[in-house]
C-alpha cells in the first residue's frame, strides 16, 4: 500500500459491488436505492442559461461573476433569513464534495489538529482530515464531547446524511456560541436543507442563530439535490468573509474555478423556486411510497424528517440487510459506511425513477 493510500480508510463502495451484482441479476432488473444522485431531468431554464453561456473561451474567475454572486448573496437572504449578505460573504466552489475534502488542507490544519463531525456523517469529512494529517474525532454532542483547545474544525451536518436528522435551532444557538466562545471555526453541511419533509430546516445563517454576523460561522450548500446539478458541480459557501477571503486566496492559487456556463446556469437555478418545489413533489411522493412499503416489510424508520433518505433498520447487522434487499434485487447503502454506529441500520435513496421506486414497492410487498 503506498502512503498515500495508506492516509485514507478503504472507498467503502467497493464493498459494495457482490450485492450489486445479486440485485442486477433480478429477472425484472435492479432498483438502485444506494446513492442519492439525481436521475430527473435538468430543468429546461437551466440546461438554457448552460447553453447560452457555451461561447465562454476565457478563464472564468474563482470568486465568480458580479451576477453569480447577486444570485447567492439573494437566494441566502430569501431563503435562509440571512441579513446584510454581501459579495465578501460568499464564495462558488467546484461541488460540495471537493469543498469538504480539501477544507481542512486549504485551512492549514495539520499534524496536532482536529476536525470534528458527527458519529454518523458523511465519509468525506473524516477523509479531508487524513489529507492534511489532522485527525479526525467524532462526536454525539459537540459541546459535551470535544475539547476546543484542540478541534479547530467543526463540521455540523443538518439535515444528516445519512440519518436525515435536523437539529433543533436551540441546539444550533448553543454550538455556535460555544464555538465562538473557544475559537472553534464552524462549516455547517445545510445541502438537503430545502428538503425539509416533517421539520423545517433552520440555516446558521438564520439570525436567530448567529446574530447579527457571521463571525467563525460558514455554511454549505450544493444544487446537485434542490436543482438536479449533481453533474453540474455547482455549490458555494456563505458566511465569515474573513474565512472565506483566505479560502479565496488559496483557491485562486489553486486554480479552483467553476466553469463559466455552470456559474451562468446557477444564476438561473438560485433565481427560480417553481423547479424545486416541482422537484420536492417528486421526492415527496416516491418518500411516503417506500416508506410505507418499507414499513409494511417489518423495517422501522428513524429520524429521516429531511433529506433524500430513508434511515431503515430491521435490527439486524446491516450486511444481512443489504444481502436480503439484493435477494429482492433492490440495492441500498449499509448504515457502516457512515460510522460503526450505523451497523444495523441501511440508508434507502429516495433517487430513483417512479417505475423504479413503483418497482421496489412491489418486491417489498410481495
Amino acid at each position: 500500500m503506498s502512503a498515500l493510500s495508506s492516509r485514507l480508510p478503504a472507498f467503502p463502495w467497493d464493498k459494495l459491488e457482490p450485492y450489486r451484482a445479486t440485485a442486477a441479476a433480478h429477472p425484472d432488473g435492479i432498483v438502485d436505492l444506494s446513492v442519492g444522485t439525481p436521475v430527473d431531468p435538468v430543468p429546461d431554464l437551466i440546461q438554457k442559461a448552460l447553453v447560452a453561456a457555451a461561447d465562454s473561451p476565457g478563464y472564468p474567475t474563482v470568486w465568480g461573476t458580479a451576477e453569480l454572486r447577486d444570485a447567492i448573496t439573494g437566494w441566502v437572504e430569501r431563503r435562509l433569513g440571512a441579513r446584510g449578505v454581501t459579495h465578501r460573504d460568499v464564495l462558488p466552489v467546484v461541488g460540495s464534495k471537493e469543498l469538504v475534502a480539501w477544507l481542512p488542507t486549504q485551512l492549514g490544519l495539520g499534524a496536532g489538529d482536529q476536525v470534528a463531525y458527527p458519529r454518523l456523517a458523511y465519509p468525506t469529512y473524516e477523509v479531508g482530515a487524513r489529507l492534511c494529517g489532522a485527525e479526525p474525532v467524532v462526536y454525539d454532542d459537540p459541546v459535551a464531547d470535544l475539547d476546543p483547545a484542540r478541534v479547530k474544525l467543526l463540521w455540523l451536518n443538518s439535515p444528516s446524511n445519512p440519518t436525515g436528522r435536523v437539529l433543533p435551532k436551540d441546539d444550533l444557538v448553543r454550538i455556535v456560541a460555544w464555538a465562538r466562545e473557544h475559537g472553534v471555526l464552524v462549516f455547517s453541511d445545510e445541502c438537503y436543507l430545502e428538503l425539509g419533509w416533517e421539520a423545517e430546516p433552520v440555516s446558521v445563517l438564520h439570525p436567530d442563530v448567529c446574530g447579527d454576523g457571521f463571525d467563525g460561522v460558514v455554511a454549505v450548500h450544493s444544487l446537485s439535490k434542490r436543482s438536479n446539478l449533481a453533474g453540474y458541480r455547482a455549490a458555494f459557501v456563505a458566511g465569515d468573509a474573513r474565512v472565506l477571503g483566505e479560502l479565496l486566496a488559496i483557491r485562486k492559487h489553486g486554480g479552483m474555478m467553476t466553469a463559466a456556463p455552470v456559474q451562468a446556469a446557477t444564476v438561473a437555478a438560485l433565481g427560480d423556486d417553481a423547479h424545486v418545489r416541482e422537484q420536492r413533489e417528486r421526492y415527496a411522493a416516491r418518500r411516503a411510497a417506500l416508506r410505507a412499503a418499507l414499513e409494511g416489510h417489518g423495517f422501522r424508520i428513524e429520524h429521516s424528517e429531511a433529506s433524500l433518505y430513508l434511515w431503515s433498520t430491521r435490527d439486524e447487522p446491516c450486511w444481512d440487510t443489504v444481502g436480503h434487499l439484493a435477494s429482492l434485487g433492490i440495492l441500498v447503502a449499509p448504515g457502516d459506511f457512515y460510522g460503526t454506529a450505523g451497523g444495523k441500520f441501511v440508508r434507502v435513496a429516495l433517487t430513483a425513477t417512479d417505475e423504479r421506486v413503483a418497482e421496489a414497492v412491489r418486491r417489498l410487498g410481495a
